[in-house]
């Protein structure tokens, strides 16, 4: 089974994990301008193997879907999401702020609506940009000279390409033999490859991973969903980020268990991944129906909204089966 120790010394110079300090930001690998970390392990010849080995026609939707109330980790009173009508067909023809007659007005029913919400709501990106060390980022970029007043100038949603990678589904919950794991609960190294044991799923270098836990099996209910999260714990996420991993993600609502149980960093996966290692990180993905039909290797696919400088993007991340 491909892990850290079955890599060679060329694909470890390009993995930063292996040059990682503990709680200090991490230089890239690939040099001082980078601005999407591990990101890099995708290239043309990567992309085009994982669409090659892709059966699209049966396509999974790794989303949830965005409503007023929906789960949002709000310890910090973050905003939640919202949407309201701007424009209604009987509001036009009242209102008629087109001008236009009555007739026309009646007969064209025209309906608009908008929406705000945190930009870490539902199934998200976490950039290189949501969580550093002594204000600054991956790659040294700091708060002195790279974030202005409305957003980071580095290393945003804005700056990350379309991924198009090999996945891998971890199915934590599935190996221990229950649908969630118990709150809390920390994944480490020994549960991470006695799951990839189970599912005979091997890691490489560039890989989108994928965690499942459970926890959305009481998707939406917020005081089931959010508090006491199983996830990984540091030691975990050390794991995937020398085995290769691109992108790390999970189906509960921050990828690390909550609460931290280290008193010096109250999310300490997230700062490891993030500024450490130069992963981002995907939040909220939904893995039920992967674990119902067990697939754990898949084609994933997905892409950020184009934020300038944001710390966090929606994506609608599509799974898509590899060929028989």
């Amino acid at each position: 089974m491909c892990g850290p120790s079955l890599l060679n010394e060329d694909q470890r110079q390009k993995i930063a994990a292996y040059h990682a300090t503990l709680n200090q930001v991490s230089k890239s690998p690939f040099g001082p301008e980078d601005e999407i970390g591990m990101l890099n392990l995708m290239d043309e010849s990567s992309r085009r193997q994982a669409m090659r080995e892709a059966d699209a026609g049966k396509p999974f939707d790794l989303a949830v879907d965005f409503f007023v109330g929906m789960p949002l980790w709000d310890d910090f009173n973050d905003p939640g999401f919202q949407i309201w009508l701007t424009h209604t067909p009987a509001g036009t023809v009242v209102d008629n702020p087109t001008s236009l007659s009555a007739e026309l007005n009646e007969r064209v029913s025209y309906t608009g609506d908008a929406i705000s919400m945190y930009t870490h709501c539902g199934t998200h990106v976490d950039t290189l940009t949501h969580f550093g060390y002594h204000g600054s980022i991956f790659n040294g970029f700091n708060t002195r000279e790279h974030l202005g007043s409305r957003h980071w100038h580095r290393a945003g949603a804005d700056k990350q390409p379309p991924v198009i990678a090999r996945g891998v589904m971890i199915d934590a919950a599935a190996a221990a033999g229950i649908e969630m794991l118990p709150e809390s609960h920390a994944i480490g190294e020994k549960d991470l490859l006695a799951a990839l044991k189970r599912q005979k799923t091997e890691l490489r270098p560039g890989d989108v991973v994928l965690i499942r836990t459970g926890r959305m099996s009481v998707w939406p209910d917020q005081r089931r969903f959010v508090p006491r999260s199983p996830g990984i714990n540091r030691e975990g996420a050390e794991f995937l980020a020398r085995a290769g991993a691109m992108y790390v993600g999970a189906d509960n609502g921050g990828v690390e268990h909550t609460p931290s149980a280290d008193p010096e960093n109250w999310l300490p996966v997230h700062t490891y991944l993030l500024a450490e290692a130069g992963i981002p990180l995907l939040e909220m993905a939904y893995l039920e129906d992967l674990s119902h039909e067990g697939i754990y290797e898949f084609a994933f696919m997905g892409a950020c909204l184009k934020i300038r400088g944001a710390t966090g993007s929606p994506m609608r991340p599509i799974a898509m089966p590899l060929k028989s």
